[in-house]
């Protein structure tokens, strides 16, 4: 199930593009990099895997919790037939026309 949730996550949610935020993140990535020593550099990396892996993972939480929201009130809903209504609507009509015949 998980898998199948990831695909349709991979699908319909498209993430935001904010070009000038990511600019300005990879800016402020390569200052910080230049100061830091190699071993800071490796754990400055482990830092940007970790907040890239949490924000995939609470991206795809909220997919799924939108999707059972959205399967939740399609539950609750009655279901919709156009035809049914017509058929209604034509029934009523031709009861208003002629009450004495038996419809």
């Amino acid at each position: 199930m998980h898998d199948y949730m990831k695909a349709l996550h991979a699908r319909f949610c498209r993430e935001p593009e904010l070009q000038k935020a990511r600019e300005e993140l990879e800016q402020a990535y390569r200052e910080i990099k230049a100061r830091l020593g190699q071993q800071d550099q490796e754990t400055l990396l482990q830092l940007a895997d970790l907040e890239n892996e949490l924000r995939e993972e609470t991206s795809l939480t909220s997919f799924i919790a939108g999707f059972r929201l959205g399967m939740g009130i399609a539950g609750e809903l009655e279901p919709y037939c156009f035809e049914d209504e017509d058929e209604r609507r034509a029934t009523e009509r031709a009861k208003m026309r002629c009450p004495q015949v038996k419809i």
